[in-house]
């Protein structure tokens, strides 16, 4: 018997103000075998992220009406430092930059609409994801 897959033993935290959207992509992630949280409102998303048990990636959009997904991949990460969060838009990678979202080097991102082959991908490289190392800068004088 083998062992159980990644997603057999991982969460997913999805939040998304289409409800329609947050339902696809919880059932998506359910079929690949993840643990999925979902909820329409940021505010619940940090309150699931203060309750204990593991959470390992925080699936946002960018734009939702109470919260931008940057302020809560910020406060996601003050909370969770160790989880990963990978952000989703209908706009283009370029565009969230307005919404003060900005992707390091290389950082997976989700163009909505996407599909299921597209989701597990992304999810795969957002959970395995590592910034890029940042050198301290030099002291003056």
């Amino acid at each position: 018997m083998g062992s159980p897959s990644p997603a057999a033993t991982q969460t997913i935290l999805v939040v998304d103000d289409d409800r329609k959207v947050l339902r696809m992509a919880e059932d998506m992630l359910r079929t690949m075998g993840y643990t999925v949280i979902g909820t329409l409102d940021p505010v619940v998303a940090l309150r699931y992220a203060h309750m204990p048990g593991a959470i390992d990636l925080l699936l946002t959009d960018v734009v939702t009406p109470l919260m931008r997904g940057g302020q809560l991949a910020q406060e996601f990460r003050g909370i969770r430092p160790g989880a990963k969060v990978l952000f989703m838009s209908a706009y283009n990678v370029h565009e969230v930059e307005a919404y003060r979202v900005t992707l390091a080097p290389g950082e997976p991102f989700l163009k909505k609409p996407f599909t299921m082959d597209e989701l597990q991908q992304t999810v795969q490289a957002a959970l395995v994801y590592r910034p890029p190392a940042t050198r301290p800068r030099p002291r003056p004088g």
